[in-house]
């Protein structure tokens, strides 16, 4: 079983994928230095896998990676930051 997360620009997205197929995705869009997540989805099926935090996890890196700050508006989003405290100084 492979497993792939990457961040889609043309969509405005993070995706992951399980054995080719998109199974979760997490939009965002830019406001100058900061980055707003307001939503996460996980295609039903392949719900309660870890697979959204993985999805999270690799958002977040992304967005320490690239020296900007989040605002995580999705309720997953936040809640997966309060159990992640490593990513509290990402908040906005």
């Amino acid at each position: 079983m492979s497993i792939n997360a990457s961040r889609n620009d043309a969509e405005g997205r993070y995706e992951i994928r399980l054995d080719g197929d998109r199974v979760g995705i997490a939009d965002f869009y830019e406001r100058g230095n900061l980055i707003v997540l307001p939503h996460t989805e996980t295609v039903p099926a392949f719900r309660g896998r870890g697979l959204a935090g993985r999805l999270i996890g690799f958002a977040l890196d992304d967005i320490r990676a690239a020296g900007k700050k989040v605002s995580p508006v999705c309720p997953f989003v936040a809640d997966y930051i309060r159990q992640n405290p490593q990513y509290a100084d990402l908040v906005a």
